[in-house]
Parts: C-alpha cells; sequence; structure tokens
C-alpha cells in the first residue's frame, strides 16, 4: 500500500518549528552542525527564547503550501487563520539531525491489514506531554513547557505552552487533559476497565486544573514512571473537550440527540469510535472529524 505523509504545521497535539525552516537572520542549525550555537538544556531542541538567545536572531515561520488543501480534508474545521495566530506564543524549535526537511512526499510500506502493519508506521505520529529524546534516556518537553514533582512523586505539575490550539482553532487547554482523564479514561461507559496506566496501585489519580495553561496530577501514592508512561505511550494525555465533549452526557445534556443526527444511537455508543482511542487514520472507524 503507499501511504502518503502529510507534515502538518497545525495548531494541535504538538507544535515543532524546525530551526531555520524559514529563516530571517537565524542559522539552520543541524545536529551534525549546531553553526556555533550552544547545545541547549534539553537534546536537540530549544524553547524558541533560548534559541533565539543562543543564535542571537529573531526566528520567522513559514507554514505548510500544501496546509489548506490539507485543511480542507478535516470535516468541519474553517478555513486557516493566519500562521501567526496558529502556533503558540512559546513554540518548540526542534534541531533536524543532519538537515533540513521538506514538506510532501509518498512512503511506500507494505501490511496485510490496516490494523497489523501500517499502525506501527502510523504510530510515529502520536505525540504526549513530554517525549524521549534521541539518546533515550533523557525524558525533554513535547507539548508541555515543563513539569516539575513534588520531593515524594506524588504530585506532577505540567505547564502547557500558552496559545497552543487544536487543528480547528480552538484553544488547547488543561481542561482538554482533565476531560480525557475523567470523562474518558475513567468513564466505564467509555472504557469498560481502567487501563493499568492511569491507576496508581490500582487506584486512581485526581486532577487539578488551576489555570488553562497548569494541570496538576495528584497520586495516591509515590509513582515516579507516570512521566515515563507520558513519554513512551501512543495514547496521549488529552481530548478535545470542545469536540468529544459534545457526545458526551456529562459535559452535553443534548449529547444524545446530538449523536442521533451523526447516525448512532447515543453519544457514548459513539464514543467507542469517537473518542479518540480510535483515531487511527489506516482503520475503517467512522469519525466525525479530526482532531488534530
Amino acid at each position: 500500500m503507499t501511504l502518503k505523509l502529510r507534515t502538518l504545521l497545525y495548531s494541535g497535539a504538538s507544535t515543532f518549528v524546525m530551526a531555520g525552516s524559514a529563516m530571517a537572520a537565524c542559522p539552520a542549525v543541524t545536529q551534525t552542525d549546531m553553526m556555533g550555537v550552544p547545545v541547549g538544556e534539553t537534546p536537540q531542541q530549544f524553547e524558541l527564547a533560548d534559541f533565539e538567545a543562543a543564535a542571537g536572531c529573531e526566528m520567522e515561520f513559514s507554514g505548510n503550501p500544501e496546509m489548506d488543501a490539507l485543511n480542507a480534508d478535516l470535516k468541519g474545521n474553517p478555513e486557516l487563520p493566519p500562521l501567526a495566530e496558529r502556533v503558540p506564543s512559546a513554540p518548540l524549535v526542534a534541531v533536524p539531525l543532519a538537515a533540513i526537511g521538506t514538506y510532501g512526499g509518498t512512503f511506500n510500506a507494505l501490511s496485510n491489514a490496516t490494523e497489523a502493519g501500517t499502525s506501527d508506521f502510523l504510530s510515529v505520529r502520536h505525540v504526549n506531554l513530554v517525549r524521549y529524546a534521541d539518546d533515550l534516556q533523557t525524558i525533554v518537553p513535547n507539548v508541555a513547557k515543563s513539569w516539575s514533582w513534588n520531593d515524594d512523586f506524588t504530585q506532577l505539575t505540567f505547564e502547557l505552552r500558552e496559545g497552543h490550539k487544536w487543528s480547528d482553532g480552538a484553544p488547547f487547554t488543561s481542561a482538554d487533559i482533565k476531560f480525557w482523564y475523567d470523562n474518558l479514561a475513567l468513564d466505564p461507559k467509555v472504557i469498560e476497565s481502567p487501563k493499568d496506566y492511569v491507576l496508581v496501585a490500582g487506584e486512581r489519580m485526581t486532577v487539578d486544573t488551576p489555570d488553562d495553561t497548569t494541570v496538576v496530577f495528584n497520586l495516591p501514592s509515590p509513582k515516579p514512571g507516570l512521566l515515563a508512561h507520558f513519554a513512551t505511550t501512543y495514547a496521549p494525555a488529552f481530548q478535545p473537550m470542545h469536540f468529544l465533549g459534545q457526545y458526551h452526557a456529562d459535559i452535553n445534556p443534548e449529547a444524545d440527540a446530538l449523536a442521533a443526527e451523526c447516525g448512532v444511537e447515543s453519544g457514548i455508543e459513539g464514543g467507542s469510535r469517537y473518542y479518540g482511542y480510535s483515531y487511527w487514520t489506516d482503520t475503517p472507524t467512522p469519525m466525525l472529524a479530526a482532531p488534530d
């Protein structure tokens, strides 16, 4: 089969901007040639302000020239606003290995079933709050800008990126993480039994959202491995509440009626199709829209 790899510079689960992808005076650094720019605190990436300070430049950005056409494939998405209105105020600058990539291209692969092979390829598109750097040892920021533990590993706090957005332009906030945990991961009507990774020694966590960019996971007992889980799992710790919440009766009293308009008997029945856990682009699963 043939898979078309689409490089999207959207405001969704995460926004990566390749250093030098649209240069002003900024050097087009790579991991093999940093062009005199000091290595940052985290491997292969910088926060935007840190990169500009280290390189002594001001970065400008340009989007995928095919982005408007790609966006039109997402049902119900409005026209894209200007790029400057889509990226966070503090985007992540990722340093490529040896060269800056280009948009487009076709990747040819063989698979014996939609879930058997192509998911292995497409799983690399999933992002989470943090990730492992190429050394496979260092956890670095990703969707989240930073994180911190308390002294006994019973409270994990994430700071998100200001101005992050989903592909339809809706803000990406801490509410999307709390919605994923409270209304999807722990709802027996959506998932019969909670996955082990959303529990701590069999007990649930609680999620606090003191503001739009702060998320606090409160653990019933220490679980330092929770951060590593977020860095490795293909299942993101967030879902678009503004979209999926429409079909969840705990969020929207009209959820069942709205789901019926879309061809399913109830919001919860549609949940197995619409609630993020089946958002594989290669599965024959009905979708209302793609959140990212």
